[in-house]
């Protein structure tokens, strides 16, 4: 089956995809009972009455441990992609090159966020 070319599988899975994940959600909305009352709509921790206000102050340390995490993991997810597919003799010295750079440039966000939490001192 040739449907547009090589990306044509993209995007017979991408409909599959929304094939099934469109149902699973609008499905149970529609079946769902809606029999609403104030037991059902109070805010409900462990069989215990919640006290106090719901909001907590956010820690700005964890702010560069999530910055590092998604810079690493990009990283991790496109320097696998680009080993999988690495062919030496594509384009010689230069694929090396261009792998160095990206890498150089994913850490530089990187470093940027290990200076910035020392400067504001919050490891």
């Amino acid at each position: 089956m040739v449907l547009f070319g090589d990306i044509g599988a993209v995007f017979v899975m991408g409909l599959l995809g929304m094939g099934f994940a469109v149902p699973a959600l609008v499905i149970p909305r529609l079946l769902a009972p809606r029999k609403p009352n104030p037991i059902k709509n109070a805010p409900y921790e462990c069989g215990q009455v919640p006290a106090g206000g719901g909001k907590m102050h956010f820690m700005m340390q964890y702010y560069a441990y999530l910055l590092m995490f998604v810079v690493f993991d990009v990283m991790a997810m496109f320097l696998y992609a680009w080993a999988a597919a690495y062919q030496p003799l594509a384009l010689g010295d230069l694929s090396g090159w261009m792998m160095t750079i990206f890498v150089a440039g994913l850490l530089l966000p990187m470093g940027f966020a290990v200076y910035m939490a020392g400067r504001r001192e919050i490891w």
